[in-house]
């Protein structure tokens, strides 16, 4: 027995490395069984909101709230791409909803943060960088939607690239995260498949088991000095954050997985809400360009406009907020250090700003 702890301390890291990456997919199956336990419960009572809507406010809080009992953005953005294609939404009530959804998406990051809520100062560091992407759609949606309800100036340039782009093609990537995690979630599915509320609940064990396992190994690895290469390699500059929060983005075509990956990261220590907030920028960029590509195979003029609105939204957001970085870091870090003092802060604030608030504004305005 003595021999085996002195093996496991002496290849301490090694071990570590293998329990984080089986934790790790055990956190991208529980995001994917999450997504379609929650697709099963509202994918319909979704669809029936967003193609009900004229008022472009209602739109936007349709677009939190759809994406949040959704879990992805992507699904709602692919909706929407749809019902304008179909003639069943025009583009200027399409946008807001998009606009929505970047939001609703950042939703997942927050609940991601809560398996730390016990030990204050890791869920500080995590919840700060759960609710910085919170903040930045927030302030990009306080200032850009205004403008966009007045003056149409998304739609206005993207229908331009529109015109430029639609009979360019387009390419469909597979998603590694899918390909490997679908199987399983399949196989839950065709057992569970009666019973969605099921593979929800096992869906949120498994995120919490895994976002609780992953710190733990994080902090073996950042005392043998991985802290040191992420400084010093991946996160040494906002532009190499920005860039590899776009490409991971890009490749799992997820940007709820790519953001909440760095949750347990800033728990641990391994990142600063600084480094992690130019990585959730490039996430945000990321996820456009699966929709782009999709909307440019179908050749559907009306698509491609949307899915460019989409971009041209986020590269908005990132050119007013990037600069003024200091306001949603500061915002994140004051809230986050009021919720470690009331731990039903941050519960609240979930079910509140993702759920009771759109369901309130819609109720009321439509």
């Amino acid at each position: 027995m003595k021999s085996i702890k002195k093996f496991y301390y002496q290849h301490a890291i090694i071990f570590n490395l293998l329990k984080l990456f089986l934790f790790l997919y055990t956190f991208f199956f529980s995001l994917e069984l999450m997504g379609t336990s929650l697709k099963m419960f509202g994918k319909g009572l979704a669809t029936n909101l967003l193609q009900t809507t004229t008022n472009p406010l209602v739109g936007l809080f349709i677009g939190i709230l759809a994406t949040s009992l959704m879990q992805s953005s992507s699904s709602t953005t692919s909706i929407v791409v749809g019902l304008v294609g179909g003639g069943v939404l025009n583009v200027a009530n399409a946008i807001p909803i998009i606009m929505g959804a970047n939001i609703g998406t950042s939703v997942t990051n927050s609940l991601a943060s809560l398996a730390q809520i016990k030990r204050n100062i890791e869920f500080q560091r995590a919840f700060s960088a759960a609710i910085v992407h919170d903040y930045f759609n927030l302030l990009a949606v306080l200032v850009i939607f205004p403008l966009q309800y007045f003056t149409n100036f998304l739609g206005r340039i993207a229908a331009f690239m529109g015109d430029q782009f639609q009979h360019i093609g387009g390419l469909k990537f597979l998603s590694p995260v899918k390909t490997i995690t679908q199987p399983v979630v399949g196989v839950f599915k065709h057992w569970l498949g009666a019973y969605p509320w099921i593979l929800l609940v096992l869906s949120i064990i498994c995120l919490l088991l895994a976002l609780t396992q992953m710190v733990k190994s994080l902090k073996v690895i950042i005392v043998k000095k991985a802290e040191g290469w992420f400084d010093r390699y991946l996160f040494k500059t906002s532009l190499r954050a920005f860039l590899i929060g776009l490409l991971l983005t890009v490749l799992v075509q997820s940007s709820s997985i790519t953001t909440s990956l760095a949750v347990p990261m800033a728990g641990a220590g391994l990142l600063t809400i600084a480094q992690i907030f130019p990585y959730t920028i490039g996430a945000n960029l990321g996820t456009t360009v699966t929709a782009i590509l999709a909307a440019l195979v179908t050749g559907n003029l009306a698509a491609i406009i949307v899915a460019f609105s989409h971009l041209l939204f986020n590269i908005s957001g990132m050119v007013i907020w990037w600069p003024l970085k200091f306001v949603p870091i500061y915002l994140a870090q004051k809230f986050s250090r009021l919720s470690v003092r009331h731990k039903l802060i941050p519960i609240m604030y979930i079910l509140i700003a993702f759920f009771l608030i759109p369901i309130l504004v819609i109720y009321l305005l439509k």
